[in-house]
């Protein structure tokens, strides 16, 4: 019986059919199902927020940042490796929004933390948690307007939702078409990565406004399982699993707003597979 997996994250799912019930499948790094499953890793990588600082031990910074979630290409949504003859694709949500916290430690460094528990944005059902440790150093050049910062990260976390099958694709006229019943799916995409980068922060003379760019690497363990009882009661819970290593860039600016609040917007760029943009805004406590 041919029954329906999905690639996805919070706000997307690609539906896609296998034959093997609760199976594994490992995609190459070429595949389309590997490119796509590293496609929306992007929006979840905790990547440097804004203009890299050096911030006095023991400052607390409160934020928050946007992120909105891209499109695949037409290509990426035909599969080649784990599955045939499928092209749909959905969205479970246009954008994923999170907190940030960072906590400045003595000899330069921070550590960062973002936390999303079980929330339910649109159709996604998600729960995140991120952190990162940095070090910026402001260096004796241009008047010592220029910050170099240093940076390792990490993201796990699970997003649950219809993927599979959502209400619109139940039918129960034909058992040998895809999402044969009347319970919707509950599939579970688990993002997993970790980051290394490195920036690089030139300021105006006032310190209000600040230029950066940056350049890193990111390994992608992205996992997805399929959930889906149909009306004979067989269960999907196929598997896909992949492990990439991929390029990563950024650009942006960070505008101090007043003396305690400044916003930011950022081109994050995986050249292999996407390019996303992110804005953001922090507090400082301290």
């Amino acid at each position: 019986m041919t029954s329906r997996s999905l690639v996805a994250t919070a706000a997307f799912g690609v539906i896609v059919s296998t034959n093997a019930v609760g199976a594994q499948c490992r995609p190459p790094a070429s595949s389309h199902e590997a490119r796509l499953l590293a496609f929306y890793e992007a929006p979840f990588a905790f990547s440097m927020p804004a203009a890299p600082e050096q911030l006095t031990a023991g400052t607390l910074r409160l934020g928050a940042e946007a992120i909105p979630v891209p499109s695949p290409s037409s290509d990426l949504q035909h599969p080649t490796y784990c599955y045939q003859n499928t092209t749909n694709n959905t969205k479970l949500a246009p954008l994923l929004g999170r907190p940030r916290l960072a906590f400045a430690l003595p000899a330069a460094f921070a550590v960062e933390a973002s936390y999303l528990p079980n929330v339910t944005v649109d159709a996604a059902e998600a729960s995140l948690v991120s952190l990162a440790l940095a070090q910026a150093r402001v260096l004796p050049l241009a008047g010592h307007r220029v910050t170099v910062a240093l940076r390792a990260d990490a993201t796990t976390g699970r997003v649950r939702g219809a993927i599979t099958c959502p209400q619109s694709s139940l039918q129960t006229t034909d058992a040998n078409v895809p999402c044969y019943g009347t319970r919707q799916s509950r599939d579970t995409f688990t993002p997993n990565s970790f980051g290394l980068e490195g920036a690089l922060a030139l300021r105006d003379r006032g310190g209000r406004l600040a230029a950066y760019l940056g350049a890193g690497v990111r390994s992608l363990r992205p996992r997805f399982r399929a959930g889906f009882i149909d009306a004979l009661g067989n269960v999907d819970h196929t598997t896909v699993d992949v492990d990439l290593v991929r390029a990563t860039g950024f650009a942006g600016v960070t505008a101090r707003m007043r003396d305690r609040l400044s916003i930011s917007a950022q081109l994050y760029v995986v050249p292999a597979d996407v390019t996303t943009m992110r804005v953001g805004a922090a507090y400082t406590l301290r």
